[in-house]
């Protein structure tokens, strides 16, 4: 007898999938819908069932989830001994297979599994044995060649068609690409090492021509359950296929509406043609969510019903009745941001703590506004995923250029700029530095001979560096926006590209700062400015460090980051339609219905109350209207409150000087 009551522990949607879903079958999980309870309790059911837990495989994206999930059963069964049953990512599933039939496919047991810098590493070495000195001019780096590589082998492409997606300024030296990937491929089987994507690729060839083998796994599985089906690569997918091809029980879980990550090579096709490959799948609905409102829930039905390729669902609310989400409608970011910092306040005021507050971006640009006004108003922030805005590298870069132009005698700058450079090193570095600043502006700097102290690979470095100086000193005046769009033009952006995978969005930074900068007339006063944010932003940290301080923080995130996640109140900002959709992303095939799903995916992180915002300028000073985003419009007009800063004596008024911004919320 069952020790567990599952119709009274679950809706009946999950009651369904939980004991009636043996065969293949797809769980369209919506938002907020418990899927990862109706895995949990499928497992435990299944066990309850007289199902061996060896025969029982769950494939989830992260071990914390895996983890959580065994811990959950574990608490369902009372403690009943779970031993042998697997779980854990792909990679883990795939590790532990291979360690036992590695031999089939030309690998020892034993072999090396290398991380992200042992695969650059020995990428490096087969840069050397191709006599590509790196050293004597730029050169991808090894972490953007993996990248590329990578993306080659998990979305099934030949690398000359990443090359011609990613970088087709590369085409000319494709030929040395290729010759990197092979000889990379060679050494890893020569000296038995696997990446992470041969755990996934070394798996499926052993599958496919070790047909003993494959009878052997996909017997063993009994029953096989899949979470988050939607973000899996095509490779996965055939994984999958084949460990099933004995009993047919898969089970994937996962929402098209959600499908995010084509970037990293996911391919929303697998859940979308699930029931053409497997035949006779039964499809189960999750549709009741637990986390947000009528009101919201009804707003984000709205914009994904809009897609044409789907399983079309309609998420219902067990949440009561409140607010409407609210359309905020700027004059400029400035005045976006001090309505988001306002509202944040006044949120607090009404006792709504700080990390229950998310304000989620398409981009990471798009939250630079935002950090200046929130750190001028000590508001604390968090930001997911990654670096504020002033703490990132290509931004500092930019300012390096900009402090020397102002002070010519600036040597922490000179030196971050210096070993920038192709065969400048720290000592050489030191030698030019005592040199260039001695004397009074950069023009003089210019001027200077300093190559004889230079060896030939530092020469070219240094070249490089002058014509980037040459070209900003090309500026009619010295305005801080026009330098640095300058900078934006030079040889710094063939610099990013060939250093870091996502330099486009890097260069969506440095456009962000750039619009900053026009704000400011001249050099010192945005140098000023830019160092008071930086200091007390550093001091800040350190203070928190130092005293343990655990203060509740809003969170900035990008919407990619926020996925899974969920916050009482959320602000999506910038609400653009040269922001969200992303004009690169439009470019790609499915690409608009995929940005369509990010921005369903952001507006469904909100339990409570939801801001969505966009300016009409694009900077404090701008004169070029922007137009709202695509997506905003296909939301029917009643079911948003919609509040304006912007009266017709007042739209000069870019501050936003004595404007009321939140109405009265008396149902939070």
């Amino acid at each position: 007898m069952s020790s567990i009551d599952y119709k009274k522990e679950l809706n009946d949607e999950q009651y369904q999938v939980v004991t009636q879903a043996d065969g293949p079958c797809l769980v369209l999980a919506g938002a907020g819908s418990g899927k990862t309870r109706t895995i949990v309790y499928r497992v435990a059911y299944l066990i309850e069932q007289g199902i061996k837990s060896d025969n029982i495989l769950l494939l989830t994206f992260t071990n914390k989830a895996a983890r959580e999930m065994l811990n959950r059963v574990a608490l369902l069964l009372k403690g009943r001994n779970l031993k042998g049953l697997w779980g854990g990512t792909f990679h883990h599933i795939a590790n532990k297979i291979l360690r036992k039939f590695a031999p089939l496919i030309g690998y020892k047991a034993n072999f090396t599994i290398l991380d992200e810098e042992d695969s650059e590493s020995l990428i490096k070495i087969c840069l050397k044995e191709l006599n590509i000195n790196t050293k004597e001019r730029r050169y991808p780096t090894p972490a953007v060649l993996k990248d590329l590589i990578s993306y080659a082998k998990n979305s099934e492409k030949k690398l000359k068609e990443v090359v011609e997606i990613k970088h087709p300024r590369w085409l000319e030296i494709l030929p040395q690409l290729e010759k990197i990937a092979r000889n990379y491929e060679e050494r890893k089987k020569q000296k038995g090492l696997m990446d992470f994507d041969d755990l996934l690729t070394n798996l499926l060839k052993l599958l496919k021509t070790q047909p003993p083998v494959k009878k052997v796994l996909s017997n063993k599985f009994h029953y096989i359950l899949v979470d988050e089906y939607q973000d899996t690569n095509r490779i996965q997918a055939e994984i999958i296929k084949e460990l099933a091809s004995v009993h047919q029980n898969i089970l994937v879980v996962g929402d098209d509406a959600q499908s995010i990550y084509s970037f990293r090579a996911a391919d929303i096709g697998n859940i979308l043609n699930f029931p053409k490959i497997f035949k006779d799948t039964k499809i189960f609905h999750l549709t009741t969510n637990y986390r947000s409102t009528p009101e919201i829930l009804e707003v984000a039905n709205r914009i994904i019903e809009n897609n044409l390729k789907q399983f079309p669902k309609n998420l219902v609310s067990l949440q009561k009745s409140l607010v409407k989400p609210a359309l905020a409608i700027m004059s400029n970011p400035e005045t976006e941001a001090a309505f988001i910092s306002e509202t944040i306040l006044e949120l607090r005021e009404q006792r709504v703590p700080l990390n229950k507050i998310a304000v989620l971006f398409r981009a990471t640009y798009h939250s630079q506004p935002l950090e200046f006004e929130l750190t001028k108003r000590d508001i604390p922030y968090d930001y997911r995923g990654g670096l504020r805005f002033f703490e990132r590298a290509h931004n500092k870069d930019v300012l390096a250029f900009l402090k020397i132009v102002n002070n010519v005698k600036d040597e922490v700058s000179w030196f971050r700029l210096l070993n920038l450079q192709i065969g400048i090193g720290e000592v050489t570095s030191k030698n030019l530095i005592s040199n260039l600043t001695k004397a009074n502006n950069i023009n003089s700097v210019l001027k200077q001979e300093v190559e004889q102290l230079l060896s030939e690979r530092a020469k070219n470095g240094w070249r490089e560096l002058k014509y980037i100086f040459l070209k900003i000193l090309k500026a009619e005046k010295l305005l801080p926006g026009e330098l640095i769009r300058k900078i934006i033009k030079s040889n710094y952006q063939n610099y990013l590209e060939l250093n870091y995978p996502n330099y486009q969005e890097r260069l969506d930074d440095l456009e962000q700062l750039s619009l900053f900068a026009d704000r400011y007339q001249n050099l010192n006063s945005f140098l000023a400015e830019i160092t008071m944010q930086e200091n007390f932003s550093a001091a800040r940290l350190r203070t928190d460090y130092q005293n343990e301080n655990h203060e509740e923080r809003v969170i900035l995130s990008t919407i990619h980051q926020a996925k899974g996640l969920e916050w009482e109140t959320v602000f999506v900002i910038n609400l653009t339609e040269d922001a969200l959709p992303n004009p690169r992303a439009l470019k790609e095939e499915g690409g608009l219905e995929e940005e369509r799903r990010l921005f369903y995916v952001a507006v469904t992180r909100a339990q409570k109350n939801l801001f969505l915002t966009y300016s009409l300028m694009s900077s404090f000073n701008s004169y070029y209207l922007k137009t709202p985003s695509p997506f905003l419009k296909e939301i029917p007009e009643e079911l948003l409150e919609e509040i304006k800063t912007i009266e017709e004596d007042n739209f000069n008024d870019l501050n936003g000087d004595g404007i009321s911004y939140l109405p009265e919320i008396d149902q939070l």
